[in-house]
């Protein structure tokens, strides 16, 4: 995981609960932030990653990692589960757009799958 130079890493903060009220994250501050994290790509408002897995149980005990992981943190990513792989995607509903609680979460995902 990429690291963050003279702050707290997004892998040590915890997401803070959002009922809305509050801008989504611009484009240019959703780039910066992505900077913290490996090979997720920003597309439609959004942040996702597809991971891979030699098999469907290495599949589904990653599933079961990140909805612990999310489910600890109150924000949950849209999922989306095949045989050998997993795509993860981040955003905040109560917002329409992304909030630095996606990128907690995501970091936390790389972490597991470290």
């Amino acid at each position: 995981m990429k690291e963050q130079i003279g702050a707290c890493s997004l892998t040590d903060k915890k997401c803070v609960p959002c009922e809305g009220g509050i801008p989504p994250k611009t484009e240019s501050e959703a780039k910066e932030l992505l900077k913290q994290l490996d090979g997720w790509i920003l597309k439609d408002g959004k942040i996702e990653k597809s991971f891979g897995f030699k098999d469907f149980y290495e599949t589904i005990e990653f599933v079961n990692g990140v909805a612990w992981i999310c489910n600890r943190e109150g924000h949950h990513p849209d999922l989306e589960v095949s045989y050998n792989k997993c795509r993860v995607v981040f955003w905040t509903h109560a917002i329409g757009g992304l909030s630095e609680n996606d990128f907690i979460c995501a970091a936390k995902v790389d972490r597991l799958f470290e």
